[in-house]
This record gives structure tokens, sequence and C-alpha cells, in this order.
């Protein structure tokens, strides 16, 4: 078989097991209640959240692939939840353990698992900051179905799947260390499947997911501190004073020592990862999380973090779409993910920063707002909250554009089954907007391709800035747009 051939083949494959992957995503979210067979009668009042928990049945599909406790404790799992900066504190905690490694040879190989994805499905699947490469992961997926398609077992949905995935990944491969971020909640996560991690850890909590965790913060809390495990040091960034007492409580039920972090211990404010307050708190969190595995695993008692892997890791943070710049020419593009309105503020904060201090010497340069985000949360709060962040930062805003999840005008997109735009919330969008920034052109463009036409369309000579915010779809879009041009 030539080499054109086989890679052909392979790509074939890839293509296969991302249609696989999508044939199990589910249209809808459920509406009716859990059953006491799915586990969740420890809850301490009626669960909120509809539909089967995520975790039933993930023992059951991990004992057919042939895996047991002790498999999953070899892995020396990291586990960390949250509302806002797990994904963040999980790439710290990776990039200070690759640094660590680089200087004293341990860890060798680190694992991550994180969501969503921004470009390509892998990249949930990390090992030493590298996506599992297309014909790998193919042959994982493939390999976890056909045990499971063997046996008379009902079938996983696509989280499920990707997570026995990456276990199985992350076997096969033999990481040494495993650093695992929970999807939306802990108790009852897909992803909560660890009798022994080494550590876990709670980065800030917050009013998102209502629908499924809530409707309280108390609620949250004790869905998050499900990934507790007795014996298991946990750690958390500050929390509120609800939350903090569910946390301790939770943990003292679960026979956990909790330990929470103060928010600023990680001062390298000069390191482009760390320019935000929230990026050195999630650091912070990482630290204490990645010398709780090396105090457990290292080889001998003196593997620690030092100053320098902790500079190294920040400096060689590997994590798109998170307070990301993209330079073309006299063209910055900031770019961050935030979707929720706790969240927001940080990208708004993070662009008026830059573009004041670092950039303020270029002069009068256009500056375009980029949001979309289309889902159960009101976005009109979250829009509006950016431009009440950017008022208070003295930025005013020239031209808002305003798009959705479809990637180009050829029709591609990322998020098929994104919801409908209607005008009524457009004009939803506009009228929030101009409570705050009255004086700025405003565009809908259905398109994200056609966004970023907009957002250049901008410049007149002396270039533009444009922050790209709203939704992980959005920049995802985004990143491989503007990666291609």
């Amino acid at each position: 078989m030539s080499i054109s051939a086989l890679h052909s083949g392979e790509l074939d494959r890839y293509d296969e097991a991302l249609k696989l992957l999508k044939g199990q995503r589910r249209q809808a979210r459920p509406d009716t209640a859990p059953s006491r067979e799915a586990g969740t009668n420890e809850m301490p009042e009626a669960p909120t959240f509809k539909g089967t928990p995520s975790l039933f049945n993930m023992k059951i599909w991990l004992h057919a692939l042939g895996y047991s406790d002790a498999d999953l404790d070899r892995l020396n799992v990291i586990h960390v939840a949250g509302t806002k900066g797990k994904g963040s504190t999980c790439a710290f905690t990776r990039s200070f353990l690759e640094a660590h490694g680089h200087r004293t040879g341990y860890p060798g190989k680190v694992g991550l698992y994180t969501s969503p994805h921004l470009k390509v499905v892998q990249e949930r699947i990390q090992i030493n900051s590298q996506p599992v490469q297309k014909d790998l992961f193919a042959r994982y997926v493939f390999e976890v179905w056909s045990q499971l398609d063997s046996k008379e077992l009902p079938k996983p949905r696509y989280l499920q799947l990707l997570m026995l995935v990456a276990v199985h990944t992350f076997i096969r491969e033999d990481v040494d260390v495993a650093i695992c971020e929970t999807h939306n909640g802990g108790e009852y996560d897909a992803t909560n499947i660890f009798a022994h991690p080494i550590a876990t850890g709670i980065a800030t909590l917050g009013m998102d997911h209502v629908l499924q965790l809530g409707p309280t913060i108390e609620k949250i809390a004790w869905h998050k501190s499900g990934i507790f495990k007795s014996g298991t040091p946990a750690f958390s960034t500050s929390q509120g004073h609800q939350a903090a007492t569910v946390l301790r409580r939770r943990a003292k039920e679960k026979n956990v020592s909790l330990d929470f972090v103060d928010d600023d211990t990680v001062d390298n404010s000069d390191v482009l990862a760390m320019k935000t307050t929230v990026q050195r708190r999630n650091a912070s969190l990482a630290q204490r999380l990645a010398n709780a595995f090396l105090v457990r695993k290292g080889p001998t008692s003196s593997h620690m973090l030092t100053p320098h892997d902790i500079r190294e890791g920040a400096e060689h943070l590997n994590w798109n779409g998170r307070f990301q710049q993209i330079i073309h020419g006299n063209h910055r593009w900031f770019l961050d993910g935030a979707h929720n309105e706790m969240s927001v503020p940080y990208p708004a904060q993070w662009f008026a920063e830059i573009i004041t201090k670092d950039l303020g010497h270029l002069g009068p340069v256009p500056r375009v707002l980029l949001f979309s985000h289309i889902s159960e949360r009101d976005g009109a709060v979250i829009l509006r909250t950016i431009a009440k962040t950017l008022r208070e930062n003295d930025i005013s805003v020239d031209h808002l554009i305003i798009s959705t999840y479809k990637e180009r005008l050829d029709g591609g997109c990322m998020k098929s089954n994104s919801r409908p735009f209607p005008e009524a919330l457009q004009q939803h969008y506009i009228q929030a907007w101009r409570e705050y920034q009255p004086d700025a052109e405003v565009s809908v463009e259905l398109t994200v391709e056609g966004a970023l036409g907009l957002a250049r369309a901008a410049d007149r000579g002396a270039g533009m800035h444009t922050l790209i915010t709203g939704s992980l779809y959005l920049v995802g879009s985004a990143l491989r747009l503007l990666e291609s041009a």
C-alpha cells in the first residue's frame, strides 16, 4: 500500500470516528426526573436536574473494557471541578508539571482531559500539551466502541464515550499523571469515576448551569464537591461564604482535608498568562495541586515546584481561546471564551488594560467587539455585563458585531445544533448594549467569517483592536478562520 493510500485510510478512519461520536450526541436536554436506579438518592434534597446522570453506567463500561479501580489509581489523577477557571487551572497544572519534568525528568508524560474543544475534538485528550494524533484517536475510539458493542450493554452518550476514550488512551500511553476536568457537575459527572485520585481541586463557584445543578449556590457547591474522596487532599480557591460552608461540610462528611488557597500566591504578573487576577488565582490553585502530586509520587521527597518551574510553565502555557492574542500586522485580535455573567468581566478588563497601558502609544485605533451567545442563558445579560465593564474601565467601542455560531459564509458550522437567532433576540441584545455604549455602530452578521470581515473593515489605516468573546463556539470558529488566514 502506498504512503498516500495509507494516509487516506487513516483520515477515513478518523472521519468515521468523528461520525460515530456525533451519533452519540443527545438531541435535547432531558425533561424527566432521574429514576432511583440512577443513584441520586444520596442527595440531601430531591434532585433538580433531569434525566439519567452521566455517571450512571460508567463503572460498568470501564469493567467491560477490562479496567479496575486499581488501573484507574495508576493514572495518578488530579481531578478539578468548578464554575469558572477549572479548565485554566487544569492547563496551569499541566504546564507546571511539564516544566518540572523538563528540569528533573519527572513526570515524563502528562495527560490532560478537558472540554469543550475549540478546533478539533482530540484537543480534549492531550499528552504533553499535544492533542492525541488523529490516527491514534480514531484507533482508541474504535477499540473502546468495539469492546462495548460486543456486549449487551447500553451505549454511552457523547461525553461518556469521550471520557472512556480518555481513560483508555492514558492507560495505553502509560502517562505518569492525568489531569481531569469535570464536565458541568461533580457528584454525578461522567468524570467522577476515580476512587483514589491524587488530589482534587475546586475552582471558583458561581451561578451557572443552574437548570442542571441549581437553583442555589449551595446546591451547586454540593454537586461540585462530589469529587472529594476520602483520604485525598482537596484544595479550593477562595469562595463565597455559602459555597465555602457547603465545601467544608462535604469535606468533613467524606473525611477529606480541605485547604482554601490564597488567591495570589503565584506572582508572575509580568508573564502574559498571569496578567489578570483571575489567572493568578487559577495558577495558585494549580501550584497546590501539582505539588500534592509531586509530594505523593515524586521520586524523591525534594520534588516540588520551584519558582523556575512556575515561571517556565506560565510562559509556555498552551491554552487557546483564553486570554489569547493573535496579531496580523496592525490588526490585533483578543480572544477569550468566557460565556457567563461572572466570567466575561475578566476578558473585558484584560482588553481594556492592554489597549490603554501596553498599546496606548499607538494613538486612537478603532475598537471592535465581536460577540455571540445563544444558549439557555440570557445572552443580553452577558453582553450588558461586558458593556458595563468596558465603560467602567473608560473604554468605548466603535463597533459592536453580533454573530451566531455559523462559521463560514458557505454554511459551515462548528455547532450543528445551535439554536435559532430570531430578530427579536437580536434587538434584545442591541438594546442591552446601548444601555452602556449608546454611540457604537452595531451590526448583526450571521456568520463568524463575515463578522471577522466587518471587524477588519473598521481599520481606517491605523489598524484595529477586536475583542472576541461570549462563547467558546464563537472563539473556536474565529481561531480556525484567523489561523488559516
